[in-house]
């Protein structure tokens, strides 16, 4: 739907429309010669109709320092047509100018309520019960451990689990996703989403400071001040450029007459009109807004992007590095193994890893404790200690366990088995002896080898993976997906060597960008050049430490976030190309006196609409993904 004027819009364009009728009546009236002051008193009253905003602007800037833009511009130019008795000219450039100006407002306002609409997630209250009586609350107001009530039709106001009830969820506004996805008691739940059907009994699992909701809106309100390269650039080129113009335009106007005798009024003309060219509003304009609508077109499409810089450093990808576990695969782990030491039962060994992975909250200890069918005796288990990227050390009655992977037993001086099958491997000892392995097997998530083919349609041939797992599950995992390269069973600080390595080998070939979810991901994530995590499932340090996000984690959007960016870039270069090849040509032609007024409005505003039109077309993005969803 088509945003409506605001006020202050309708207002201007009464305005214009009044000046515009007037300008013509005066024109019908010149023709039966009245006297010059009433003449130039007639149309003046069509000039301060509609430009007096602009001149009280010009004004007031210069009484604060700030003398060198559009403003000061329009009123040297028009005040100077008016000495010069060019009058139809002054009242039509000032005319145009703010008709312009009325369209490029009216493409901005646009362009944010599209924005504003696609984030209208703030939840405006939150239901409890109190007293046998369900009331409405301020969502600030509840705390982790709460519960909370949950209609049809209302909008989820805090992360929580579903104690109670089954329905469907509509997470368009946060994932893209255009399928409702269905939840059930025991199902996490996300604020933003907006519950379609059945009434939810929900324990809250974190304050809305600390929500996803809160977390979506800083992230969309601050993307802003993080501008991009291009952005930093127009802004100083602008700065530089107007000043310039106007000394050539003084000097353009006054050194010919007094150098080579030419008439003084025809020179002034041409400096005139050379100043109303020079305005730069179409590149500061448009520039802000095709970023802008790009961050607007990705969040629409469920990727926030942290700033405009950000999307810059996409356009230029030419190395993306994946994490595997939670980013390419599902990591929901299966057990297909149980491989016991002579001596040692399956159950056995089975049962000792449940204990000592009691405590943790890895996706392999989770599927171990699903296959124990036994239930662990936490009184049983003391001395639990994890190192992170290898596994645990646990006390389990009178016997030391270790579960990891194979570092880790080498590091406590336990030989491991080798030639050992493919997939995740978790190996286990007791008391200092080798007691057997665990063999899990991991899937890939539905668009994961979508998300490769795409990035190779995209001609970015520089496709790795840097995994914590076993180099038998990185090879298969590599293979196939058909990735460039893979490293296995690193430590977190391996990631971060094993990203420099890349980034080095990769040099001159674009931006380095990683994919990934785990709180291990954290350090890799701030290092590479754009970071993007996973942010349905992936942990809050690398949500924090990413500069775009996934919110439905599905690994095809890493594809669809690099099209978009290069295609906000490209509309950038094209509206850079395009105002700057205009205004220059029309710059010559008014130096050399062969470019009117009415060319000169055009290099402005004309020049200025159509960059914003073509601006707000990265608003309009929208990636045909496949909608299947995987099981919860």
């Amino acid at each position: 739907m088509t945003p409506a004027l605001t006020k202050k819009q309708t207002k201007t364009l009464w305005r214009i429309l009044i000046a515009f009728a007037l300008l013509l009546c005066v024109l019908a009236y010149q023709q039966t010669q009245p006297p010059a002051v009433l003449t130039l008193t007639l149309y003046l009253i069509p000039y301060a109709l509609v430009g007096y905003d602009v001149l009280l602007r010009a004004a007031k800037n210069i009484l604060h320092g700030k003398i060198f833009d559009e403003n000061f511009l329009m009123t040297i130019a028009t005040i100077g047509a008016l000495c010069l008795g060019e009058y139809p000219e002054a009242v039509a450039v000032m005319l145009f100018y703010q008709t312009g100006e009325l369209f490029q407002n009216y493409a901005v306002t646009k362009s944010r309520k599209s924005i504003a609409a696609l984030m209208d997630i703030r939840p405006d209250h939150a239901a409890i019960e109190r007293n046998g009586q369900i009331i409405e609350v301020n969502p600030e107001e509840l705390s982790a451990g709460d519960e909370i009530i949950i209609k049809p039709g209302d909008r989820v106001p805090l992360d929580g689990i579903i104690l109670t009830g089954t329905s469907e969820l509509d997470t368009a506004s946060l994932t893209g996703e255009s399928l409702p996805k269905p939840v059930t008691e025991g199902d996490k739940i996300i604020s933003g989403c907006i519950n379609l059907s059945g009434l939810l009994r929900v324990r809250v699992t974190a304050p809305y400071s600390q929500s996803t909701v809160a977390k979506i809106l800083d992230l969309v309100e601050n993307a802003a001040a993080k501008k991009a390269k291009t952005e930093n650039f127009i802004t100083t080129f602008a700065r530089y450029y107007t000043p310039a113009v106007v000394l050539v335009a003084a000097a353009l106007a006054i050194l010919p007459p007094l150098l080579l005798g030419e008439p003084l009024t025809d020179w002034i003309s041409r400096a005139l009109i050379f100043l109303v060219v020079s305005c730069p509003c179409a590149l500061v304009i448009s520039i802000p807004l095709s970023f802008y609508g790009g961050i607007g077109g990705a969040s629409r499409n469920g990727i926030l992007i942290k700033g405009g810089n950000y999307l810059e450093t996409l356009a230029r990808t030419g190395t993306v590095v994946f994490d595997k576990t939670g980013t390419l695969t599902t990591g929901t782990f299966r057990l297909t193994e149980i491989c016991p030491a002579d001596g040692i039962t399956a159950d056995q060994l089975l049962a000792w890893a449940a204990a000592a992975e009691t405590a943790s909250t890895h996706p392999l200890a989770r599927s171990i404790q699903e296959a124990c069918k036994q239930p662990v005796d936490q009184t049983a288990v003391t001395h639990i200690t994890e190192e992170a990227g290898l596994g645990v050390s646990a006390q389990v009655h009178n016997t030391h366990v270790l579960a990891g992977n194979t570092q880790h037993l080498i590091r406590a001086g336990i030989a491991v088995p080798e030639n050992l099958p493919g997939g995740t491997i978790i190996h286990l000892a007791a008391d200092g002896r080798y007691a057997g392995y665990l063999r899990f097997s991991d899937t890939l998530k539905p668009h994961a080898k979508d998300a490769v083919t795409s990035l190779k349609q995209l001609g970015i041939r520089n496709i790795s993976l840097l995994t914590g797992d076993t180099a038998a599950a990185a090879a298969e995992t590599a293979e196939e997906l058909g990735l460039t390269s893979y490293r296995a069973e690193l430590l977190p600080q391996d990631k971060l060597a094993g990203l420099e390595d890349l980034i080095t080998e990769n040099t001159g070939s674009g931006t380095t960008i990683y994919v990934g979810d785990g709180i291990n991901d954290a350090p890799v994530l701030s290092r590479a050049d754009a970071g993007i995590a996973m942010g349905s499932l992936g942990s809050d340090a690398a949500i924090e430490a990413a500069d775009i996000v996934i919110m439905d984690d599905d690994p095809a959007k890493v594809a669809t976030a690099v099209k978009l960016s290069r295609k906000t870039y490209w509309i950038v270069r094209q509206n850079i190309i395009f105002a700057l090849g205009v205004k220059f040509a029309v710059l010559a032609l008014a130096a050399a006196g062969a470019a009117t007024m009415w060319e000169a409005v055009f290099a402005d505003v004309g020049v200025a609409v159509i960059a914003v039109l073509n601006a707000m077309r990265t608003l309009r993005y929208a990636e045909n993904t496949p909608q299947t969803r995987t099981a919860e």
